[in-house]
């Protein structure tokens, strides 16, 4: 089979070649890949700034996947041939609280990813597809669609009586804002293009701040919320603007730092904190748990991932060099 492999750090060294189709074992699967989405993790993991100490040479890269079960192994009672399902990113999550070897199970690094025809999962480290989404459309949920849920509900615990700043429009942002809005909770998006905001307003975003325009966001989002802050605020930046999120969010608020765009470490005013009584929640993906709870829902509600483009296998690091560009929603490949 043919499969996207990472020999060393770099997009030089991220190279298309023939591997052996893998075995399953007792309890695997056998998934015919049908699409990947990508992350700007998956983008960190092959510049080597993404866990590199983790990461094996010859890695098949691809932390997103869906697909269809091609062969089980002589245990396996979860699936049968023909069904369709979803990788799971912290494999061995299943519920329950975090540990520290959860990163040890990570698909598309250090376990083998789905940028490949075919690849080997076990019975526990998959979702069942959800039946109003497409292959392409179920790839994107394993790591941004399973972010916005466990930020808002396991980790927020958002109700329809609550309000959330979602920032920006990338994957894990656009989720949050149909999720929420879906609730029925009230949603602030924050992004530096007047078109992005015109299309989360589409998606259920009741307000909409354009920071470049708007350089204090914090401050309009109190101004909107007549001084009170929101429930949650899904950060997807990092860095000094973390203060920001501080700002933005209730006294005994929530701020689900989900991501690093702007750094990987923060200035932070700790006596905001403390005198604003604010959680600040790491927030690594989630478990299947919450991921089988997740595709109930997007069922239920009829939620369509807003997809920014569509590659060929073959032409992948197009699709890298896409999310480099800051794409309006989910970047897929599609394989089969």
């Amino acid at each position: 089979m043919r499969a996207w492999t990472l020999d060393d750090f770099g997009f030089d060294n991220l190279t298309l070649r023939d591997v052996e189709v893998p075995s399953p074992g007792p309890c695997d699967l056998l998934v015919k890949v049908s699409a990947v989405s990508l992350n700007y993790r998956d983008k960190a993991l092959v510049e080597g700034v993404y866990a590199p100490e983790k990461m094996p040479k010859g890695l098949i890269v691809g932390a997103d996947s869906a697909g269809v079960v091609a062969a089980v192994g002589s245990e396996v009672t979860r699936y049968r041939v023909g069904d369709r399902v979803t990788s799971h990113f912290y494999s061995k999550w299943i519920d329950g609280p975090w540990e520290e070897e959860y990163p040890d199970s990570m698909i598309g690094g250090p376990i083998d990813g789905g940028l490949a025809e075919y690849m080997l999962l076990h019975e526990e480290r998959v979702v069942k597809s959800p039946d109003s989404l497409s292959d392409t459309e179920a790839a994107t949920l394993p790591i941004a669609a399973l972010t916005a849920w466990f930020s808002l509900f396991e980790h927020g615990h958002l109700d329809p009586s609550g309000s959330v700043v979602v920032q920006g429009t990338g994957g894990v942002s656009m989720f949050a804002i149909q999720i929420a809005s879906a609730l029925g909770a009230r949603v602030i998006a924050t992004s530096s293009s007047d078109k992005k905001l015109a299309t989360a307003r589409s998606l259920g975003a009741t307000d909409t701040i354009n920071y470049r325009t708007t350089p204090d966001w914090a401050a309009k989002v109190l101004e909107l919320t007549g001084g009170k802050g929101v429930d949650v605020v899904v950060d997807v930046a990092g860095g000094d603007g973390l203060n920001d999120s501080v700002r933005a969010a209730k006294a005994g608020g929530v701020v689900a730092l989900v991501g690093f765009l702007s750094g990987q470490t923060s200035n932070l005013d700790v006596m905001n904190v403390l005198f604003r009584q604010t959680t600040i929640q790491g927030v690594a993906v989630g478990h299947r748990r919450a991921f089988e709870e997740l595709v109930a829902f997007l069922d239920e509600h009829r939620i369509k991932p807003v997809l920014d483009s569509a590659f060929r296998f073959e032409d992948a690091k197009e699709a890298y060099d896409r999310l480099a560009q800051g794409p309006l929603g989910k970047v897929v490949i599609e394989i089969a």
